[in-house]
């Protein structure tokens, strides 16, 4: 069959000409018909018509392949086929449908089991909840294949032009008094099923008339699984109790089974285990990581002030959908580039926007694998209260509201930043680390992970090894008290991944006490942890990866949360009464300095 490329490398000739070559190498001989390339945006169907015009046959006979469901219903509009994902490429051919299925693993089976039925056959994994309940699409064919490898598949509707999320509700849930005598396992069922329903129910009832339904896909960690039809907002909605990352926005990749950072883990948690910060290495970061360098970075990145030095403009939100966002990128790329750094846009699309990760790095050439130092650059207020010129409540408007995200994620990036420079200034000095660095910013966190998803795939896709990666996500939010770190390394799934992380959180906690003196520290581990799945480490930990997230106490619910009182309003300033940059440079310096001794430093 003849292939043709429906694509939106950004705008202009150079972008392009770059699609083009990269196309070239990657597929010398395949794409020869320069009529079936086509190059735009793809938010509105007249690209697909121009597609299904340049193939010179019927509509019905083209299939746009694609896994973002708002192109796929573009395309339907147009009158093609469309499959999710390339293993579903001979079904639409066929006119076969595909079906979001929930795989409980039988007892003595594995993720690694099911994998090798997954890569033979129609099936697609979209998210592995645990080590015995995997989501993923498959055709009846691929069902067939399941059953014949002896594991069961609940069907839960067909995925046509749909999109999967994990929505998390936070709310206490209360079983009935008969299940007072019952056991742990069938109480934990039942809860599960209770939260599931009342997720479910939240986000059904936001858009209850309002087109075509969401669809339960059953319980999830923390929650639901639904499938949401093309252009259904679900990353909008905001349970009023919800903790950062109660929705995610699931990725469907046949390479979630394999999990391939799972081999580096076993071999770099023994590195974690002894060992702490040089007093060279702690020297450094006390120098270059400061509330005044800090508090710089933020109030360039909130608003607070001039973007860039010497300019007048000041950005009003980092939210994905705002012009600002990709000022913002633009200005992190060219500051991190002055440091000495090599450089790069990692892009992908979110809703009709061409967003950016910024990623810098230091490599080293002989270097086993890297060492991440990670944070989100985007922000949201999608919980602040919004009206309208008559004084009646409206809903958040991302494109034109403001969300300065000092703490959320304003701290983190400042972090990162404060914590290039400290590496800069290093290697300035004569030093250098034995792995490489890579300081990465992470776009559309907000949506779900949209863009550390994305990043984590592509790694992943690339054969990188990564020895281990360190997220911070909201570090300024002070109201008082108790100086508490959080260090979550917690992940749902078992496997080395879970050995390698909380030893990666034990390095953590060996640098605090140089750097960050006066701290209690909360560690938080296994698949209780409150953040686990809940912020950009998660990416990682669903490939393997050791990760953890360091954070202001938001999560742990033992005490009174001392963090920011302004989660997601507009109230998140650098001038708010919770933040607190000396509480901020004392969490950055502790993962800094731990990220610099992983590195060799």
């Amino acid at each position: 069959m003849r292939k043709g490329i429906i694509s939106n490398p950004g705008t202009g000739e150079a972008a392009r000409a770059r699609a083009v070559a990269a196309l070239n190498a990657a597929f010398a001989g395949r794409f020869t018909d320069d009529r079936l390339l086509h190059w735009g945006a793809k938010t509105a169907r007249g690209i697909f018509d121009d597609a299904v015009a340049s193939a010179g046959v019927g509509a019905d006979d083209c299939v746009f392949v694609g896994e973002d469901p708002d192109e796929r219903a573009f395309a339907r509009e147009a009158g093609m086929r469309a499959a999710a994902h390339p293993v579903f490429t001979l079904a639409a051919v066929e006119g076969r449908p595909v079906f979001w299925a929930r795989i409980e693993l039988p007892e003595g089976r594995s993720p690694t089991d099911l994998e090798v039925i997954a890569n033979a056959g129609e099936i697609v994994p979209v998210h592995v909840a645990s080590g015995h309940l995997v989501l993923v699409m498959a055709t009846a064919r691929g069902v067939e294949a399941l059953e014949q490898g002896g594991f069961a598949a609940d069907l839960r509707g067909q995925v046509e032009d749909t999109f999967a999320f994990l929505v998390r509700d936070d709310r206490p849930v209360s079983l009935p008094q008969a299940f007072a005598d019952t056991s742990g396992a069938s109480r934990a069922t039942a809860e599960a099923r209770r939260r599931a329903a009342a997720a479910f129910a939240f986000v059904s009832s936001a858009f209850d008339g309002q087109g075509p339904p969401v669809v339960s896909l059953g319980p999830a960690p923390g929650g639901v699984y639904v499938a949401a039809a093309a252009g259904t907002p679900i990353e909008d909605l905001h349970i009023a109790e919800a903790k950062p990352g109660h929705t995610e926005r699931l990725l469907p990749d046949p390479a979630l089974l394999s999990r391939p950072g799972e081999a580096q883990a076993v071999g770099f948690a023994e590195e974690f285990a002894d060992g702490g910060p040089t007093a060279e290495t702690i020297a450094a970061v006390r120098e270059a990581i400061t509330p005044a360098s800090l508090r710089g970075h933020i109030a360039r990145v909130s608003g607070a002030a001039p973007l860039v030095e010497g300019e007048s403009l000041k950005v009003r939100s980092r939210d994905a959908s705002s012009a600002d966002n990709a000022l913002v990128v633009s200005a992190l790329v060219r500051r991190l580039h002055d440091l000495g750094l090599a450089v790069r846009r990692h892009e992908f699309s979110w809703r009709g926007h061409r967003l950016s990760n910024v990623e810098a790095e230091f490599r080293v050439a002989a270097a086993d694998s890297a060492v991440l130092v990670t944070a989100h650059l985007d922000s949201t207020a999608a919980r602040g209260e919004f009206f309208d010129s008559g004084g009646l409540p409206r809903a958040y408007d991302p494109a034109i509201d403001p969300a300065p995200g000092a703490d959320d994620d304003g701290s983190g990036m400042a972090a990162v930043m404060a914590a290039a420079e400290c590496l800069s200034a290093m290697v300035a000095d004569g030093r250098a680390p034995t792995r490489t660095v890579r300081f990465v910013l992470f776009n559309a966190e907000e949506q779900g992970l949209v863009g550390s998803k994305a990043y984590a795939r592509a790694a992943a896709s690339a054969g990188d090894k990564i020895a281990g990666v360190l997220q911070m996500d909201m570090i300024a939010g002070f109201q008082g008290g108790p100086r508490t770190m959080e260090i979550h390394t917690g992940s749902s799934v078992p496997g080395p991944v879970v050995g390698a992380s909380d030893a990666l959180g034990g390095l953590v906690t060996r640098a605090a006490p140089a750097v960050a003196s006066g701290f209690s520290l909360q560690v938080l581990a296994g698949s209780t942890d409150p953040a686990a799945g809940r912020s950009d480490h998660a990416s990682f930990h669903e490939r393997g990866w050791a990760a953890a997230a360091i954070c202001e106490n938001f999560f742990d619910d033992t005490a009174p949360a001392t963090g920011t009182r302004q989660y997601h309003k507009p109230g998140d300033t650098l001038f708010d009464e919770d933040h607190d940059t000396d509480y901020a440079a004392a969490i950055a310096r502790t993962v800094a300095a731990a990220a610099l001794t992983l590195a060799g430093l």
